[in-house]
């Protein structure tokens, strides 16, 4: 799709990688979880697509085959369409995109300026820890990746959003409610109360979907942000991908009224991504066998793909932010009479989408106690 800006944005791809990574990430064995308890998390599939996407550029043959299979581009065609998409996703409003490259070795001058809105420079980690806070407003602190010696290149792409409800939630109305967790364990949370425009919320393959507007600063399109309820023990996997269900598939609430009730939740999650790319199918890009002969006359291979996501929504907005790191070591390469009520009070997930409402930015399933 085209947006405003005339930049050409890869939805389908984003939301294909979406669909695919998202049910290793709610599997038990992803690895480290939420702050609040096994089952959380949080994740942005367009900040993944947008980094490993930067990689594929430099990638050739067999790695640039596996990559493209994932992310729908890959070898130098893809540079043009990873330029548009970082500059389509910043077209949305209070969303902020980033790319940087650091290195220990050449990188041909043909990559270079074939992304012309990624920076390239020398390794640097207290400088690479700086570009980050900055880049994310100062949700994430630092690189999620220790840079080691053999580490001779590394892509570090940022996505950062901080937005304000076109309605906030009134303080008052925060009170605390119960919230079943995951085991069905009830806790009293403190949960956050307001009505919802009819036109606001929807159910779509058995789950509920509220979608709340971003009040829209920058004369740019808001950033879409929808709470799914699924059925009792759905998971995440199932549940998350019904926010960007297409509308045909929506049906409206039949009420005079909707109101919602959801709990104030701040997500954290570190993600090493490496072993679930394994099982997507990327093998050659992080074996002997990789080639991004594209990207440096030095033979190089991904050695570790981490991510690091940060998801908050509060009375006033919602922030999120995430970074993706790609490591390069040596390779061989949303008083009447019929009231909806809508309360998220057991796990349920979060999706901040772009302003056309096509791109899944950062999604987050809230399973154990919120924080």
């Amino acid at each position: 799709m085209t947006y405003g800006t005339g930049q050409v944005l890869p939805a389908a791809a984003i939301r294909g990688l979406a669909d695919r990574w998202l049910p290793l990430m709610a599997s038990p064995g992803a690895g480290p979880r939420g702050d609040a308890g096994a089952g959380d998390f949080a994740c942005s599939p367009a900040g993944l697509w947008l980094a490993l996407a930067a990689v594929a550029v430099g990638a050739r043959e067999e790695t640039a085959g596996e990559l493209r299979e994932l992310l729908g581009v890959a070898g130098e065609d893809a540079a043009g369409v990873v330029t548009g998409a970082a500059r389509a996703l910043a077209g949305t409003d209070a969303v902020a995109v980033a790319t940087r490259v650091w290195s220990r070795v050449p990188v041909y001058r043909a990559y270079r300026e074939a992304l012309p809105d990624v920076g390239f420079g020398p390794m640097d980690p207290d400088g690479i820890d700086a570009w980050v806070r900055e880049a994310t407003d100062g949700l994430i602190d630092r690189l999620p990746v220790v840079i080691t010696p053999d580490v001779l290149l590394l892509l570090v792409n940022a996505l950062a959003l901080k937005a304000r409800w076109e309605i906030p939630f009134e303080g008052a109305g925060t009170r605390d409610q119960d919230f079943t967790d995951a085991l069905g364990v009830r806790h009293r949370v403190p949960t956050m109360h307001r009505p919802v425009p009819l036109n606001c919320a929807w159910t779509v393959g058995g789950a509920s979907v509220v979608e709340l507007k971003c009040r829209a600063e920058g004369g740019r399109a808001p950033a879409r942000v929808r709470f799914v309820l699924g059925e009792p023990g759905a998971g995440a996997a199932e549940v998350l991908p019904l926010a960007w269900a297409p509308e045909g598939r929506w049906t409206g609430i039949d009420a005079e009224q909707i109101n919602m009730a959801v709990p104030r939740i701040s997500l954290r999650t570190r993600t090493d991504a490496t072993e679930q790319l394994a099982a997507l199918g990327v093998r050659w890009a992080m074996s002997e066998r990789a080639d991004f002969s594209g990207m440096s006359p030095e033979r190089l291979a991904i050695s570790q793909v981490v991510q690091e996501a940060v998801v908050r929504v509060a009375e006033e907005g919602v922030e999120a932010a995430a970074v993706t790191a790609v490591p390069m070591a040596p390779g061989g390469a949303y008083v009447p009479r019929r009231i909806e009520w809508i309360a998220f009070n057991r796990p349920f997930g979060v999706v901040v989408l772009d302003g056309v409402g096509e791109v899944p930015l950062f999604t987050a399933w809230q399973a154990g106690v919120p924080g």
